[in-house]
């Protein structure tokens, strides 16, 4: 009863904040999700990333084990639903990264957060950024039939990413009054995120639900699987095995929608399959995977 009354205290302000964004639409409400994005990924993530890395406590041995482990993870997933999708004849440029890529920056981060405080966060920033690096280059290419992955570079989380990795390695601080304001305006990036996703998915038109439901529960499934093996291997501690396995659970992103809508739109609604209904699931799968690892 307390394990299942601590997995609801994290969990619960997750799918509320998300509950608001799709009450939001559903009430007529204007939103502007292509502005609120941008601000987003432009903004309020990267700021979060850089405080989170200056800031954290986590040792320097600790956060290299996660991000090699995230890397190996994030390979063997990219592997296993490569072989999936050519087996199963589906169409690569449309499934292939929406199953790999998971939603880590909507829900991981701040389920990462309710659940392991500041470490978590900080942790579970670097899993994210490892997965928008790969997102960026790889999942893109795959969508768009080719491109420059170099691309990446122009992503200001990447450049957050980096500079806060060197800030962390250098044991450099920028002072006080930069870090607050910093700090202040990454603060936006956990509610805008989850807001923005459940307006995203009020406003999805989901196409092939049943196809959908299969490859959302094969994706969870499968990743959490991944998840656990990889951060066993590893010998990873107990919150950075938590936060990795946390991090691959999460359903199929919001972003893999957007990217389809913008270089494959004809894809875009079996996409929005798969994002609603892996998001549904999720409301099921992410809690019984906190409770299996907290």
């Amino acid at each position: 009863m307390t394990i299942a009354l601590t997995v609801l205290e994290i969990v619960a302000p997750v799918f509320l904040l998300a509950a608001v964004g799709y009450a939001w639409v559903r009430l007529g409400f204007e939103y502007r999700v292509e502005f609120v994005t941008r601000l987003a990924m432009t903004l309020s993530v990267p700021c979060l990333i850089f405080v989170a890395l200056i800031e954290t406590e986590v040792e320097a041995a600790a956060l290299a084990a996660i991000s090699l482990a995230s890397v190996v993870a994030y390979g063997i997933v990219t592997l296993a639903f490569a072989g999936i999708v050519a087996a199963l004849r589906l169409d690569r440029g449309t499934y292939l990264s929406p199953l790999i890529f998971g939603n880590t920056g909507n829900l991981g981060l701040p389920l990462a957060l309710f659940a392991f405080g500041e470490q978590g966060l900080g942790l579970a920033v670097v899993v994210f950024a490892i997965m928008a690096v790969w997102s960026f280059t790889f999942g893109i290419w795959v969508v768009a039939g080719g491109g420059n992955p170099l691309r990446v570079l122009r992503e200001p989380l990447v450049g957050a990413t980096l500079l806060g990795a060197l800030f962390l390695w250098q044991g450099w601080q920028t002072p006080e009054v930069v870090t607050n304001a910093l700090s202040l305006a990454g603060q936006m990036a956990i509610p805008l995120m989850l807001i923005t996703l459940g307006v995203a998915v009020a406003r999805l038109h989901p196409a092939g639900l049943g196809r959908a439901l299969g490859l959302s529960a094969l994706k969870v499934v499968l990743c959490t699987a991944i998840g656990w093996t990889v951060g066993r291997w590893f010998g990873l501690p107990p919150v950075p095995f938590a936060v990795l396995v946390l991090q691959l659970a999460t359903p199929v992103a919001v972003t893999s929608y957007l990217i389809a809508q913008k270089y494959a739109p004809e894809d875009a609604d079996a996409v929005a399959g798969l994002v609603v209904v892996s998001t549904l699931l999720s409301v099921i799968a992410l809690p019984l995977t906190l409770a299996l690892v907290i």
